[in-house]
């Protein structure tokens, strides 16, 4: 009988629900998190919610929170603001000097990286002294060079021809918005500037990608390479077959840095481009009138200007992951 109630009573101990102590570690670093995303999410609630007011309660001196949602800012932005053009513009120099920047230091990152030559680890280590130099002290040289070239390129018998082949196409022929800012791409050739602004993107970001690609290329085992040389490959089958496929995380990370520079810049776009190939924040710079704001129009171009980054970013978070792991390559 004792024995039997010594049991009961352990197994009522047993029973007595222990207190599990509380992980403020734990609880900090959940805490920061959700403040940092406040942070960083407020300012885009901030516009999208302006983007969908009426300039009148925009304008209100005590905060609105509670109305009527109206798209009227964005059909604005998108009707008579030729919106479709400038995207288009920014879209093309973009791209094109995200394309320039990555195929240039991928081969500038790989030769620092495998070869031995005289300068190459002070050729490395000054890659990104050349970044640290402001753009804003380049501007006044570049824009100098870039009128010399526009003037040889309008004297020159190639540009008329130029523009006499390329009006007679189907992509100036046609209808449309979206081909006509097309088309204004191609017409202009290089006398818009936007092809500067290409060149000059390219060489601002080309220092930084290549010491960003170095490291990556380091990672890469060289039996690998030294495999593929012991089958016959050649040096631009090595680099194309071999190391390019190996380095797809750290292109996504340098085509979003160099993109995402290019589709910001406002001096440069300024300075070369024109009213009809201004870039998205060119436009959007336009649109201030010291006379009376349209925040709504402002903040709607801003929530335009936003969606193409955040998307890239959405899409290329998996190369971006396996970049980050990159040095977790099996040889």
């Amino acid at each position: 009988m004792a024995r039997n109630l010594s049991l009961d009573h352990a197994h009522a101990d047993d029973a007595v629900p222990t207190r599990r102590r509380i992980n403020w570690n734990k609880v900090g670093h959940y805490a920061l998190l959700i403040l940092l995303t406040i942070i960083i999410l407020a300012p885009i609630y901030v516009i999208i919610m302006t983007s969908l007011k009426r300039n009148v309660l925009t304008l209100s001196k005590t905060p609105v929170w509670i109305f009527t949602p109206t798209f009227s800012n964005y059909e604005e932005i998108l009707t008579n603001q030729n919106f479709v053009r400038h995207l288009m513009s920014s879209v093309y120099v973009g791209l094109l000097s995200t394309i320039v920047t990555l195929f240039v230091s991928s081969y500038c990152a790989y030769a620092i990286a495998r070869m031995k030559f005289p300068g190459r680890g002070l050729m490395a280590n000054t890659t990104l002294v050349v970044r640290m130099v402001p753009p804003v002290v380049l501007t006044v040289p570049l824009v100098v060079m870039w009128q010399g070239w526009e003037l040889y390129w309008f004297e020159s018998a190639w540009h008329n021809r130029y523009l006499e082949w390329i009006a007679q196409t189907s992509l100036c022929t046609a209808d449309g918005d979206f081909m006509d800012a097309l088309c204004q791409i191609f017409i202009d050739g290089l006398s818009d500037g936007r092809i500067g602004l290409v060149l000059f993107y390219s060489a601002l970001n080309l220092p930084f990608v290549i010491w960003l690609l170095i490291g990556f290329i380091q990672q890469i085992p060289v039996d690998l390479e030294e495999a593929a040389i012991v089958d016959g490959a050649s040096a631009f089958q090595l680099f194309r077959l071999i190391i390019s496929p190996l380095l797809r995380g750290g292109y996504a990370v340098a085509a979003i840095f160099t993109f995402r520079i290019a589709w910001n810049e406002l001096i440069l776009g300024l300075i070369l481009t024109g009213r009809r190939t201004y870039t998205l924040p060119v436009k959007l710079n336009a649109l201030i009138d010291p006379d009376g704001m349209q925040w709504g129009m402002l903040m709607a171009m801003g929530t335009l200007i936003l969606i193409p980054p955040l998307l890239l970013t959405f899409f290329s978070a998996r190369q971006i992951i396996q970049g980050m792991t990159a040095g977790a390559v099996k040889g």
